[in-house]
């Protein structure tokens, strides 16, 4: 049998398309037309997606009650909050313990765990999200106890490493054992029929699941924008707020109103720029400090959305280099810098007979502080490196780029807000970078690389989508799913899979419709 055979074999396991989160939004349908010749409005667009999310939030606010209160009884009677979640979600998971430690120096009430680690903050690590078992594992590893609260997040509602670690969670004994709880982004009924996993962990009673919908991302399947950002919003002011949850949504409701009312304009320039920078052949280094987390999450996804090189690592052979890097200017040395990054010391796996960059050394081997431009001149001789700094000057959020310098007022609410504010700024910022740069049509990930059986699936489903905008309707998906697996092992960085399997099967050029 092989691999095409095997992956259509398991389709169920992967075939994710009617889901609200995995489907093209009507709102954005020609995005990247208008990243190359209308910006205003396309920044138009994508406020009003994320600010359709977030309305959802605010409308269903009631049901977060249950959370709040499990919230604000752990950490009164002593005990520990455990986030978990894989990519994106792993990464706001990091970002909320990085947040809850900046306001509680010393405290560690709150722990994350991601799959793979902390060092898939930088880059996934294959295998680890498809399994279960490895976020059963990993969360006893981390000294889960009666007790203690499990909070996992999972945009789809379908990601078995989340599933695996709530499961466990519920299977633990004693008298003071705590439901966890299972957030999603899809409506329960639809997941119920379609994705047995997501069944199994829907209607376990001793799971306490909530669906925080959101409707289809401003970019197709791009579940770093606004799912990412609603569940990131909702577990964090369950751990600013805790019994106060009236308050939280009082702030929530001040804090959406002045956000839907800030200028987007000034970032024109900014997407121009970086975007021509790279048509230049020229290279960019982010540099922040207090917002390091949320300017480094933007900036390491945008590899796999757009199948990009991941960011550098000097102990690795390679010809591709990432086109940004991240640098803590206050920070000597890698060690440093990770510590700054996470508001703690590292915790990577350590599970050699998993995989072997799991370990502390290869952690380390990333060297993120002002250390880092340096590195990127000498691994990449001749060009320029252009620093990209966004940090906090006067309590304004200071951009600044090239000759371009922008300031963006702060909140005065809470942190978590100002870094949600940020986290939306980017993904509208870098989404339209890429625009700019081709890597996607319309809105649909057509440079989305087919590392796993859900990515798989995209590129099939993107690849019928523009097949069907052609007037080809004669491919199935069998046969597009065959042609993908064919021309994978011989794609190069610099081809899409979608437009290489559109050629192959239509035996013409590819062109943008």
């Amino acid at each position: 049998m092989d691999l095409a055979d095997a992956f259509l074999n398991q389709v169920p396991r992967f075939a994710l398309g009617e889901l609200p989160t995995e489907t093209p939004h009507p709102l954005t349908r020609n995005l990247s037309r208008l990243a190359q010749t209308d910006l205003d409005h396309a920044l138009a667009l994508m406020r009003q997606v994320d600010r359709g999310a977030l309305h959802r939030v605010q409308q269903d606010f009631a049901q977060f009650a249950p959370l709040f209160s499990a919230v604000a009884e752990t950490l009164e009677q002593g005990n520990r909050i455990y986030l978990v979640g894989c990519g994106a979600t792993g990464r706001l998971a990091l970002s909320l313990e990085f947040l809850w430690r900046r306001k509680h120096p010393g405290s560690d009430q709150v722990r994350s765990l991601m799959a793979g680690g902390d060092v898939a903050l930088v880059h996934s690590l294959e295998g680890f999200e498809d399994l279960p078992e490895f976020g059963a594992r990993h969360l006893k590893e981390l000294g889960f106890a009666s007790g203690d609260l499990l909070i996992g997040t999972t945009e789809g509602g379908e990601t078995p490493y989340v599933i695996g670690a709530v499961e466990a969670a519920a299977q633990v004994p004693g008298v003071n054992w705590r439901a966890p709880f299972f957030l999603y982004c899809n409506p329960r009924l639809l997941l119920i029929e379609k994705v047995e996993r997501s069944r199994r962990i829907l209607l376990n009673e001793k799971v306490r699941s909530i669906a925080v919908e959101t409707g289809p991302m401003a970019l197709t399947g791009s579940t770093r924008m606004q799912a990412s950002t609603v569940l990131m919003l909702v577990v964090g002011l369950a751990l600013e707020f805790q019994r106060d949850a009236a308050r939280a949504k009082r702030e929530l409701d001040v804090w959406l109103l002045a956000w839907t009312k800030s200028p987007l304009g000034w970032l024109k320039k900014f997407i121009v720029e970086e975007a021509q920078t790279y048509l230049d052949g020229d290279f960019t280094c982010y540099a922040a400090s207090d917002f390091a987390m949320t300017v480094f999450t933007d900036t390491t996804e945008r590899a796999p959305t757009f199948n990009l090189a991941p960011f550098d690592n000097p102990s690795e052979k390679t010809q591709r280099r990432s086109l940004t890097y991240l640098a803590l200017p206050e920070t000597d040395s890698a060690n440093d810098a990770w510590n700054s990054l996470l508001a703690r010391a590292p915790r990577p796996l350590e599970w050699p007979e998993v995989h072997p960059k799991t370990s502390k050394e290869y952690l380390y081997s990333f060297d993120f502080s002002r250390n880092a431009i340096e590195l990127r001149k000498s691994l990449l001789p001749g060009r320029t490196h252009f620093p990209f700094t966004i940090d906090t000057v006067n309590r304004k959020l200071h951009w600044q780029f090239r000759d371009l310098n922008n300031a963006v007022p702060l909140s005065g609410q809470s942190a978590l807000f100002d870094h949600l504010s940020l986290k939306m700024l980017l993904n509208m910022h870098s989404t339209l970078v890429m625009g700019r740069l081709g890597r996607f049509e319309g809105n649909l990930m057509t440079w989305v690389y087919p590392s796993n059986g859900k990515l798989v699936d995209r590129a099939a489903r993107y690849t019928q989508i523009l097949l069907a905008a052609r007037g080809r309707v004669e491919f199935g998906y069998d046969a597009i799913v065959r042609a993908q697996f064919a021309l994978k092992a011989g794609l190069t960085p610099k081809e899409s899979i979608v437009h290489k399997t559109i050629e192959r099967l239509t035996g013409e050029p590819y062109a943008e419709v």
